[in-house]
């Protein structure tokens, strides 16, 4: 069984997160995604986020075709995470590059990869923040 795994935030929920989650289960057979709590969102993301909370965020990716399990972690990266459940391969969004993506060393170690999936132009919770200013 091919295991894959990606984690955000995944605050405001776009078109960009689906694509990225459906591309990657046509590589997997188990997608695992990684969500911060809400305390590790308030260090990463500052004191005005999450918008949604920790159990909204996670019930809706919850109910996402191509997510088989949603984990949250309240440490800054999915470290644990991955090390915990070794997973082949991991996706992150085409604003990463493949160095900086964490748990990259330790997947490659044993024969996994990084994917990177490209972003959808037009399409990211920046732009959408930035409509609702």
């Amino acid at each position: 069984m091919k295991i894959g795994f990606a984690n955000g935030v995944f605050d405001i929920l776009h078109f960009g997160h689906i694509y990225l989650f459906r591309e990657a289960k046509k590589q997997v057979d188990f997608l695992v995604v990684g969500i911060n709590t809400d305390e590790s969102t308030k260090r990463l993301k500052g004191n005005g986020r999450p918008i949604n909370n920790m159990i909204h965020r996670l019930s809706i990716l919850q109910e996402l075709k191509p997510i088989d399990l949603v984990l949250p972690f309240s440490e800054d990266t999915p470290e644990k995470i991955i090390k915990a459940i070794k997973p082949d391969i991991l996706f992150k969004g085409g604003d990463w590059k493949k160095e900086d993506v964490v748990g990259k060393d330790f997947v490659e170690s044993y024969g996994g990869r990084v994917e990177i999936i490209q972003l959808i132009p037009g399409i990211s919770t920046s732009i959408i923040e930035g409509k609702l200013k």
